[in-house]
């Protein structure tokens, strides 16, 4: 276990619903920031479980497992666009979200496009079998889950740590110190979770 690096690298999207983003609508805004004053505003549902720093409005793009959760398919918007940074509202509560390592992958728009997204994600949530709804719920893994149902659950890798998606393992973390890894077969299903014993407790289910 170890601190996370904060050097940048590219990231590869994911297909699906969740990658596809939202449509963009309504009016155009920026702060005294000033950096990104043509994003168009988003509207939809988070694609994910999102985290926030307890006590606070802060979502980060660590999404920390232990943290509080605001659940997948949530309604958003974003209310104003700043300096790598974007003012939301999901489900009536004013939050705010920031872009601290995908910077150089993702533009802001592009990285707000992913995290809320046009068609509700429960729609495909109840599709699943019952043990991987159940997870994702919780926002916890299992052995077999998809690439798109384990962004769904904990959000995606950080982009410094998994230069692709198609690589046979994600790096994760619970925790700045508790890191899991997560082993993908030919098939891009989670073959293997592999983690100290504290922290697969806490991120893996058990049905």
């Amino acid at each position: 276990m170890k601190f996370i690096k904060h050097s940048l690298v590219a990231v590869l999207a994911v297909g699906g619903a969740l990658m596809a983003g939202c449509q963009s609508g309504g009016t155009f805004s920026g702060d005294k920031a000033g950096a990104k004053a043509a994003a168009p505003l988003l509207q939809g549902y988070t694609c994910c479980n999102l985290r926030y720093e307890a006590g606070g409005d802060w979502i980060s793009e660590l999404n920390y497992s232990g943290w509080p959760m605001i659940a997948l398919g949530t309604p958003a918007s974003v209310t104003k666009y700043g300096r790598s940074r974007a003012s939301v509202d999901l489900g009536g509560k004013p939050m705010r979200i920031g872009q601290d390592y995908s910077r150089e992958a993702l533009s802001l728009d592009q990285y707000m496009a992913r995290l809320i997204v046009a068609e509700d994600p429960k729609i495909k949530l109840a599709t699943y079998p019952k043990e991987f709804q159940e997870a994702i719920k919780v926002g916890k893994v299992m052995n077999g889950m998809s690439k798109e149902q384990i962004i769904m659950s904990v959000g995606y890798p950080l982009t410094q740590e998994n230069p692709t998606m198609d690589a046979p393992m994600w790096r994760m973390w619970a925790s700045s110190f508790s890191e899991y890894q997560l082993m993908w077969d030919s098939n891009g299903k989670v073959k293997d979770i592999i983690a100290d014993p504290v922290t697969k407790n806490m991120i893996v289910h058990q049905p």
